[in-house]
């Protein structure tokens, strides 16, 4: 696993993303937020963290759901993954909506999401008359089957 500094600005109170095992791939973010937000079924809202990022040239962090907060409280990542792009340098915000069928707090501190850094290729697009072939050709979604 390659190692790398990313350097963060804290709000006061602010947490630092926490790798929660020794090979999770994400580090937990926490909401940061000066009292307890309610979200109700169906509601959408953009939980603010405290942080803001220098995401090393050549990188992205994704902003991933945690998949026992959606399982237990049906609250998810409306964006997922969303994308920090190397050049934003403002607070990071995770849009996040309750899928639940009861209301959901959130408090200062609880964890909401879960951050990852990954290497991005730039890439050239070209037009062309024509792509070369393949077995699965156009079948589009459920073509290789559901088992």
């Amino acid at each position: 696993m390659r190692e790398i500094e990313v350097p963060l600005k804290l709000d006061r109170g602010a947490a630092l993303p926490e790798y929660r095992s020794a090979l999770a791939a994400g580090a937990d973010l926490r909401a940061r937020i000066d009292e307890p937000i309610v979200l109700e079924p169906g509601q959408r809202l953009a939980v603010p963290t405290g942080l803001a990022m220098a995401i090393p040239e050549g990188f992205e962090a994704q902003v991933r759901p945690r998949s026992g907060l959606a399982l237990r409280e049906g609250l998810t990542c409306i964006n997922s993954p969303g994308t920090i792009d190397a050049d934003y340098r403002g607070e990071i915000r995770v849009p996040m909506v309750n899928l639940g069928q009861v209301p959901v707090t959130i408090r200062d501190g609880d964890r909401i999401a879960q951050l990852v850094v990954a290497p991005v290729a730039r890439a050239t697009f070209l037009a062309v008359d024509s792509l070369d072939a393949t077995l699965r050709g156009e079948k589009g979604f459920g073509s290789t089957g559901v088992t």
